[in-house]
């Protein structure tokens, strides 16, 4: 899937700013939408030697050589451990990998300005995502921000630009990625051979990209068994359904997260409280009519302060925990909405 094709007037904006680039420039948007493809094209055609007319990096020079095979000497990426390629996770008792940008790696940065640049051309660094930082983290980026080398430019790339310090906000130019209309992504998903592309499409809030994953992750099964406890209503089984996820969860070898879980609990509540209000449910469109049944009756207002309380549980769920006790409380509170 082409993410610079599927939000063009962005490009347009990204490449109108090319002969005046401020040092700092920061994408934000749902996730699932292409912004880590877009910031590293864009990074590919500042670098490329020979870049074509609508900017895009030409393929063929030394300089996108280097950048295709990862060892540019004016690029780095900073990204989370668990998030490379060449992660062996688990493998050869090696240490797990991070899920978050460490503080080493920024520190590691410091060489890297006090090198020239090849060519004396633009020196780029790269965040993604930019969130997957802690407070310490953040701020010995913050430092590189406020006093930028000449010829730097920094790439951040956030899908929760909220989480990130206001101060590092306030030093980017932010570019919305807004979320493509429902015709074009559900194109862009058919010609990637996505069958049901609305159907994924709106289970991933519209965003093309998530949307692929999940139609080829192979999440069907532990979805539909979801869907289908969360279809019980006040007639679910808590225990039962947390004792089916769990062990759907443990067969995904680490392939579904727990978080995930609570991830598709919000969305469904959030369908439930559209519904409620007499307004189009959102993502799970194949089950409106059921959706509409169970909200029925129920005040909206426990909707809302359940889907609060999940927002609670979805950081919660990052942390080592029993899962299958976490599960039956989730289980239980759900049931407890449609109660009289």
């Amino acid at each position: 899937m082409n993410a610079v094709e599927l939000h063009r007037p962005v490009w347009d904006r990204l490449q109108a700013r090319r002969q005046r680039l401020p040092h700092a420039l920061l994408l934000t948007g749902q996730r699932g939408l292409g912004k880590y493809a877009l910031a590293r094209a864009f990074a590919a055609g500042l670098l490329c030697e020979n870049p074509g007319a609508n900017g895009h990096a030409c393929g063929q020079c030394l300089a996108c050589g280097w950048f295709e095979q990862g060892n540019h000497p004016d690029f780095r990426l900073l990204q989370p451990e668990a998030m490379a390629e060449s992660d062996n996770e688990g493998e050869d008792g090696k240490k797990k990998a991070s899920q978050q940008i460490t503080i080493e790696q920024v520190r590691g940065l410091d060489d890297f300005f006090n090198v020239g640049t090849h060519r004396s051309g633009l020196r780029i660094i790269l965040v993604y995502p930019t969130e997957a930082m802690n407070r310490n983290t953040a701020n010995a980026l913050l430092k590189s921000l406020e006093e930028p080398s000449p010829g730097t430019l920094f790439l951040l790339v956030s899908s929760e630009p909220m989480r990130l310090l206001p101060t590092i906000r306030s030093r980017c130019q932010v570019v919305t990625v807004p979320i493509p209309g429902t015709r074009d992504g559900a194109a862009a998903l058919r010609a990637a051979g996505v069958a049901d592309a609305e159907q994924w499409l709106a289970l991933a809030g519209g965003a093309p990209l998530m949307a692929l994953e999940l139609a080829q992750s192979g999440q069907g099964a532990w979805l539909d068994e979801l869907v289908k406890r969360l279809a019980a209503g006040r007639r679910n089984d808590a225990l039962a359904a947390a004792a089916e996820i769990e062990k759907l969860l443990k067969e995904g070898k680490g392939k579904v997260a727990l978080g995930q879980v609570v991830e598709w609990l919000q969305k469904w509540i959030i369908d439930l409280a559209l519904a409620r209000q007499s307004l189009p449910v959102r993502y799970f469109s194949s089950q409106r009519a059921t959706i509409e049944k169970l909200a029925a009756g129920v005040p909206v207002y426990r909707f809302l302060g359940f889907h609060r309380r999940l927002l609670q549980e979805r950081r919660q769920a990052e942390q080592p925990l029993n899962a299958r006790l976490f599960l039956e409380t989730l289980f239980m509170d759900y049931r407890a909405l449609f109660s009289n």
